[in-house]
């Protein structure tokens, strides 16, 4: 049995680890990364909160990076056979497959979505969670990402999404689709706030 204080000290330095993953990824090609850290845990189980694995078929994660996000799915019960995880980033991508053994971890990137899943059925998504630095793109490409990705998830279901911003990624277009936020979460560094959109 793992004594308590090494079981902290074992997380601290998985921490500490994903940490220097997150900065040297950003600084290697930060337009990619977008980040210098991975989310924080009072962001990723918001996140996983607004998933809603009632619907059928797989939960598609965009740029889940060192799986923060992942686990916080995992934790709320969701299977990690349900879950794909689109992930642009190689050496994430040997991490994710170490951590989460019986999740699809697919290598390519989410702004060309249509081409890198290709063969996915329209409306054939339960849920879609996104990490993805979409204010490190110009505002038409955000757009075209969320079409493409409204299109995968069945009518109604969510796709998910993080930013630092005031304002969200992509604005609502009314009779397209919606948008929700959440308050502020002051816990994360720096603070984010989580936006959910639905095809109208």
């Amino acid at each position: 049995m793992n004594h308590p204080v090494a079981v902290r000290a074992k997380r601290f330095s998985s921490k500490i680890l994903d940490e220097a993953r997150f900065i040297r990824s950003w600084v290697e090609n930060p337009m990619k990364t977008g980040a210098v850290s991975p989310s924080g845990p009072a962001l990723s189980k918001l996140m996983a909160s607004q998933a809603e694995p009632e619907r059928k078929g797989p939960i598609l994660e965009l740029g889940p990076g060192t799986g923060v996000v992942t686990k916080a799915l995992v934790d709320r019960g969701i299977d990690q056979n349900r879950l794909v995880a689109l992930e642009y980033n190689p050496d994430f991508c040997l991490l994710l497959h170490r951590r989460f053994p019986a999740l699809a971890v697919v290598q390519g990137d989410a702004y060309a979505l249509s081409e890198t899943l290709k063969g996915t059925e329209a409306g054939s998504l339960a849920s879609i969670v996104s990490s993805l630095p979409l204010f490190s793109r110009p505002p038409a490409e955000r757009r075209e990402l969320l079409i493409e990705a409204l299109d995968l998830l069945e009518p109604g279901a969510p796709f998910i999404q993080f930013s630092y911003a005031l304002v969200p990624p992509v604005p609502a277009e009314p009779g397209l689709f919606t948008v929700s936020r959440s308050p502020w979460v002051l816990m994360n560094l720096p603070p984010a706030r989580v936006w959910v959109y639905r095809k109208a």
